[in-house]
Order: structure tokens, then sequence, then C-alpha cells
């Protein structure tokens, strides 16, 4: 039960079952301290599809961590999937220490740390006791907010001045108000600052969800909210769509907590209609329910359109 949830409600979303959380599990990193992990799933239930949670480099000290982000991990666990939560290495209260070499973005390393998870479910498994066997290894999402949405789209295929790093396994993924174009797309300073922000996007070929605040203001460019939709609009994906959610920014209503130094505008309504739909979006893409994302498309469409709009590009569409 929410009271602050009024249009939302219309978007459908099975309701919420009995979850687990595991935490912390540790992968040891050579050269390094481990990798700290959150893993969240239902309490019941086997075929347990997988979706990889990268944290943005906010303000806060504990968000950019396994222990952020905490409702949408949540909302997600209680309808099916196991959410993985990795502190990155970019992390404040977890991450490398601030003279290391990456420092402090460590973008390479955030790559690194969700191969790694990918690498060793088997760790994963044993350390939480009771999952074995429990989870879909051949159906795994990677979603990332901010800077996570920067190491997603590399995990999806997007190219680094001809690098790349796309790992197969991960078969879709959401990027939540994820950098757009780098290079001359950005101010002088922040084209030094920031070069591996330069993605090629057009390389993307997974089908892919792209989530937008219309009142986004991206610091890093002189250009306007519709640069953190470069990827949906630059990519090749024959799946790909578009949610532009309305009156929000870059927390998009609050995707990092309510009352987080990163949430400028609270907005539940708008809040609840990306983890409705964002759930809808991940249940089609992993196989789940094919007819989800169409009838929470057509929900938003018909009965809150004040919340967001959808664009998408499929197969057979233009």
């Amino acid at each position: 039960m929410n009271n602050l949830i009024d249009l939302a409600r219309h978007i459908p979303a099975p309701e919420a079952a009995l979850t687990v959380a595991y935490t912390p599990i540790r992968l040891a990193m050579a050269g390094r301290q481990p990798l700290e992990l959150r893993l969240t799933m239902p309490a019941s239930g086997d075929n347990l599809p997988i979706v990889l949670l990268s944290h943005g480099f906010g303000p806060s000290n504990y968000i950019p961590s396994k222990d952020g982000y905490a409702h949408l991990a949540q909302f997600w666990a209680e309808r099916g999937f196991a959410v993985i939560q990795p502190t990155h290495a970019s992390s404040r209260v977890g991450g490398l220490p601030a003279e290391r070499k990456g420092a402090p973005f460590f973008w390479r390393e955030r790559v690194e740390e969700l191969n790694a998870i990918l690498d060793r479910p088997d760790e994963i498994e044993q350390q939480a006791g009771g999952v074995t066997g429990r989870l879909d290894r051949k159906r795994i999402a990677a979603v990332g907010h901010s800077f996570g949405g920067h190491t997603v789209s590399l995990l999806l295929g997007a190219t680094l001045h001809g690098e790349d790093f796309s790992e197969p396994r991960i078969s879709a993924g959401i990027l939540l108000a994820a950098p757009g174009r780098g290079g001359d797309d950005l101010t002088e300073e922040n084209a030094a600052r920031f070069p591996f922000f330069d993605l090629d996007f057009s390389t993307i070929s997974a089908p892919n969800l792209v989530v937008c605040g219309d009142e986004d203001n991206p610091h890093f460019t002189p250009r306007g909210p519709e640069w953190h939709a470069d990827a949906f609009h630059n990519a090749t994906a024959t799946d790909r769509d578009l949610l532009t959610l309305h009156g929000v920014g870059h927390g998009l209503g609050g995707i990092a907590g309510l009352d987080a130094k990163e949430t400028e505008t609270e907005a539940p309504d708008v809040l609840e209609a990306l983890k409705r739909l964002s759930l809808a979006w991940l249940k089609t893409a992993l196989g789940a329910d094919p007819e989800a994302w169409a009838k929470s498309r057509a929900a938003l469409q018909q009965s809150a359109p004040s919340l967001g709009e959808v664009i998408t590009r499929q197969a057979g569409t233009r």
C-alpha cells in the first residue's frame, strides 16, 4: 500500500511476494579488497531471471553502493527477479582508494566488477545459501543509473574509441538517465575531464530501454535533457525503447531513494510509473511475460499520459 500513488496504479503490476536479501556477499578480486554484493530475490520459486543493478556516482555516501536504490531492487525482487547490486570501485563507502590509478571514477573497474559477477555465479550461490539452482543464468539483464548507465552501455555493446566491452551473457539492458555522447557534445572542460564519455552507441545491438527525465539538466554539455537519450537515437538495436518521464530530472523522481541527496524532485507517482514500466520491460525482454511491456505502454498512454511517454523501435515498426 502506498497512499502517494495515484495515476501509476493504472499501470499493471503483480502483487508483491515475500523476498529475502543476502548481504554482504564477497568476491575476491586480485590486487584489491573483495567486491561486495547484495542479492535480493523472491523467497520461493526457481528459474529466476537475474538483474544486475549498477549504481551511479551521486553525492550521497551510501547510495552509490550495494545498499543504494533499495526500493527499486526490492520492487523487482518482489515480482520475480533476482537482483544483484555491487559496491563499485567508485563508491565512497566501499570503493578503491582515492590515490589508486583510475580514481575517482574507475570506469574500467566497474565493467570488470560486473563481469566478475557473471563469471562467478557459483560463489554467489554458495555464499547465499539455499539459493543454489534457483537462478536462471541464461536470462540476465543489466540496469544502470547515471554513471551506472555508462557502465551498462559498455556491456551492451557501446564502444569507446574502437574498444569493445560487450558482454553476450547480458541479453538486455536499461539505461536510466545515462550519459549521452562525449567529445564535441561536452563543454571543453568536461570533454577533457571525461574522455571515457566519448561512446559510440551505434554498436549497441542488444534490446534496451533508455529512460530520461524531461527536466534533467545535464551540466556536462550545453545540450538539454535530450542528451540522455543519445543511446536510443544512435543505437542500431532492432528492439529499443525510450521512456521520457514528465516533471522530473536526473533523479527520475527518486530512483536512488526518496529524501536522498540525488533526488532533486520527489515525485512518487512518476517514480512508481518507472518501477512498473521497467518491471514490464524486463519481464518481456527476458521472456517472463511477452505481453507485459505492450500492456503497460498502453496503460500509460490511455490512463496516465501526464506521467510519461514511450517511443518504441521494434522489428517491423518504424
